[in-house]
């Protein structure tokens, strides 16, 4: 399965929380796991707080802080930066699926992290079952 992100800005975080939520709901899922996977060199996902997006433009301030675009990188891109933060955060998560649900923290939410937009993305979503 896949989802398809319509990204807005050059860095962002996106709750998806709900859309792979509809998912399990859409394939009758009660129990297993649930593999988020962003097949792209320049985007990530994460598990952080939903309820307060100020924790959304902290991680992102931060993230531009440490890796800022501009420095003496070596790609010819031009979107070294964005290749650094995907490495940092990571393209894949795994989450457990309880009674039909996300098995996610009373605050947590799944979010795909755009750091070279805008763009279209994909995130695939490997359902195991058990």
């Amino acid at each position: 399965m896949q989802l398809t992100i319509k990204t807005h800005a050059q860095t962002e975080m996106i709750d998806v929380t709900d859309q792979v939520q509809r998912l399990l709901a859409d394939q009758g899922v009660r129990s297993g796991l649930c593999m988020l996977y962003v097949p792209h060199t320049t985007a990530a996902v994460t598990i952080n707080e939903s309820a307060d997006p100020s924790v959304r433009e902290d991680i992102l301030m931060v993230l531009n802080q440490m890796v800022p675009w501009k420095a003496p990188y070596r790609h010819l891109e031009g979107n070294s930066p964005a290749h650094v933060k995907a490495s940092l955060i990571g393209a894949s998560q795994l989450v457990r699926i309880d009674n039909g649900r996300l098995a996610l923290g009373t605050w947590q939410g799944i979010f795909f992290c755009e750091f070279d937009g805008p763009r279209t993305r994909k995130m695939e979503i490997t359902l195991i079952t058990g």
